[in-house]
């Protein structure tokens, strides 16, 4: 009778790199004598490791940390379309528990990292309205789900394609979003209509927007209202990326050159 790992070898056979996802020293130095490359994706570069892919938000679906990674090794010329690559991630707490082989042209290109990594903002600035976005997809006003649009980056050519509903209440403010209070505030006025405006650093340029840009020729996805588009149409048009809460169904979308790159469902984050 077969050992189990002989079953599995094919798993491992012939794979041109292996991707470790945020492994920890003793586990990353067990692959000092495996003959094919060794790829850590993960949020900060603690292992001092090369090759390196930055994993900037905490992809808490398998699909969406796989992706990311290998389409950061793609952008950054690791591996080539087509490679077999090897997957060790964890689906549970605890040690690596998950092995996954995929080819990196299974993943169709989603822009995700295009979006963290190559956008105007800081990719910290963007993973931390995402963090609100959530947070707020959690939480609602006062136990009721609310909508909410954010342009990150390319602030100024976003301020030159909309205008104010209401009085700005950050005009005169230097506030920058990941600030704990300033992340209440946020909160707080997403229950009234329009957009908030954050610059490429984080700073908050204002809020109650209402975006102009013309959506002829936007393709969103069937079922996606007004802000949906505006965040298509806006982003479009300038160098920005929009993160979108939804009221209707709670979801956080995030688009970027007029497309939807990217959908995560709060209470799974």
């Amino acid at each position: 009778m077969n050992e189990l790992r002989d079953l599995l070898g094919d798993l491992v056979a012939d794979v041109d790199s292996v991707f470790l996802f945020s492994p920890n020293a003793s586990f990353f130095e067990e692959f000092d004598e495996v003959d094919e490359e060794i790829v850590v994706v993960g949020p900060e570069n603690a292992l001092d490791a090369d090759p390196f892919v930055e994993l900037p938000i905490d992809f808490t679906d398998l699909e969406g940390r796989l992706r990311f990674g290998i389409e950061g090794a793609l952008e950054q010329g690791i591996v080539d379309e087509g490679d077999e690559v090897l997957c060790v991630t964890q689906m549970f707490d605890g040690a690596e528990n998950t092995l996954v082989r995929v080819q990196t042209n299974d993943f169709s290109p989603s822009g995700v990292y295009d979006m963290f990594v190559n956008s105007r903002a800081d990719a910290s600035v963007v993973r931390d309205v995402f963090e609100v976005a959530i947070e707020l997809g959690k939480k609602g006003q006062k136990g009721k789900p609310v909508g909410a649009l954010f342009v990150v980056g390319d602030a100024g050519k976003v301020m030159n394609k909309s205008r104010p509903l209401s009085y700005n209440p950050f005009e005169k403010s230097h506030v920058h979003v990941g600030d704990p209070i300033v992340n209440v505030m946020l909160k707080e006025f997403s229950r009234l209509d329009g957009a908030f405006v954050i610059s490429d650093a984080g700073k908050i340029v204002s809020a109650y927007r209402y975006l102009e840009p013309s959506a002829e020729g936007v393709d969103i996805p069937k079922g996606l209202g007004a802000r949906h588009m505006a965040a298509g149409a806006v982003t479009r048009d300038t160098m920005a990326t929009a993160i979108v809460l939804s009221e209707s169904d709670g979801l956080v979308r995030a688009f970027k050159g007029g497309e939807l790159v990217l959908e995560i469902d709060p209470e799974e984050y």
